[in-house]
């Protein structure tokens, strides 16, 4: 059993996953300068910063990570299709992948950054391996319900307690755990950083978020796997006309959506709408956006070192990381909270152009990315 050679890969797929690590470097980026899990946003960034959050929050927060995580569904679909062709066993193989994928996260999480994906990508892999047997409408129309239908309780939920008082929707700032991360990260040892990351993971991860995590994520995945048993992006030339309304809905939608704590009010029940809502139909308006490109020759070459990026999207958005780290935390430089919201993300898209640059220059002389290649090994036995 071999992966896809280069000759066998979907471009698209491959220009989407990078085109996707941009918006997940410029959003990452952030949490590095600031304590993203406990300020209210809107009380922390003043002047300029506030202006460039607007922008930040419409545009990019919540909207690249779903592109990552249906992605992986298709990543998925493909990967079972060509081992059942084999007539091999997919479980046996999937679970090996998706292990390593967990082994990596928690390394990630735990000694570089907390707001690690990877291993909830792995956890809910496994219930995707599953889910795969179902055909691609199946997927397709149980994922949008899966994602759709607890959010949006969720948010009627919120809304009708704003109704009975409004100050439940208010946001706060959780000043003392600020000020536990800003010291931590600010003044810490490696040893002090590492225990804060933890504590950021669980704050994250931990037992009271599960039900946003699994209803965030795994839908998204059965989105992308169906789609991908129904080759969407290998017959994109003959349904243009639908990508184009698929782009021009989300697009209004979505920004819509987004737009709400701007132009309304920055209560938590608009910022709800916005992440968890608007941000995912903005995704699928990228997403129509890229798909709809790359069906032209031209905006296909110039695409191409874009899909190198995504070609190697594990390594790429482990560097991140480890780059934003030592930019930003005690042990590195030291700058946590000392740029502004604005250069912050000037460093994410400059990070970002060196990586794809640096991708094309490696695909030159090597065929795999240099973890892509490690997790090959893993998965297939052999080198």
């Amino acid at each position: 059993m071999e992966p896809l050679h280069k000759e066998k890969r979907i471009s698209t797929l491959d220009v989407l996953r990078g085109i996707s690590l941009l918006g997940i470097v410029i959003v990452n980026i952030i949490s590095f300068n600031a304590p993203v899990l406990y300020y209210n946003p809107y009380e922390w960034w003043k002047d300029g910063d506030a202006a460039v959050y607007k922008w930040v929050e419409i545009i990019f927060q919540s909207s690249f990570y779903p592109i990552f995580a249906m992605m992986f569904g298709y990543g998925s679909g493909i990967l079972r299709d060509r081992i059942k062709e084999k007539g091999l066993t997919f479980s046996k193989i999937y679970i090996k992948r998706l292990l390593f994928l967990l082994l990596i996260g928690l390394l990630h999480a735990f000694l570089i950054w907390s707001g690690d994906i990877l291993a909830n990508y792995a956890i809910y892999g496994m219930l995707l391996m599953v889910l795969l047997e179902l055909s691609g409408e199946v997927l397709m129309i149980s994922g949008i319900m899966l994602f759709l239908i607890p959010n949006l309780l969720f948010i009627l939920y919120i809304l009708v307690n704003a109704l009975i008082d409004p100050n439940t929707t208010l946001m706060y700032a959780d000043i003392a755990n600020v000020n536990k991360a800003f010291n931590a990260y600010t003044t810490g040892s490696y040893w002090e950083i590492t225990k804060q990351r933890v504590e950021d993971w669980t704050a994250v991860n931990g037992s009271s978020n599960l039900f946003f995590s699994v209803f965030s994520i795994l839908p998204l995945m059965m989105i992308g796997a169906g789609a991908s048993k129904m080759k969407w992006l290998q017959n994109a030339k003959t349904h243009k006309r639908k990508w184009l309304f698929l782009f021009i809905v989300s697009f209004i939608v979505g920004i819509f959506l987004k737009s709400l704590p701007v132009i309304i009010d920055s209560n938590l029940a608009f910022k709800l709408v916005q992440q968890s809502i608007g941000g995912t139909i903005f995704s699928f308006a990228i997403v129509a956006f890229i798909v709809l490109l790359m069906t032209n020759r031209i905006c296909e070459k110039i695409l191409r070192p874009i899909a190198a990026a995504g070609r190697m999207s594990l390594t790429i958005y482990l560097v991140q990381s480890i780059v934003g780290s030592l930019i930003f935390y005690h042990y590195g430089l030291g700058l946590y909270g000392g740029l502004t919201l604005l250069s912050c993300v000037m460093i994410g898209i400059f990070i970002y152009i060196i990586q794809v640059i640096l991708a094309e220059i490696w695909f030159i002389k090597f065929q795999y990315g240099p973890l892509e290649k490690v997790w090959r090994m893993v998965t297939y036995g052999k080198k």
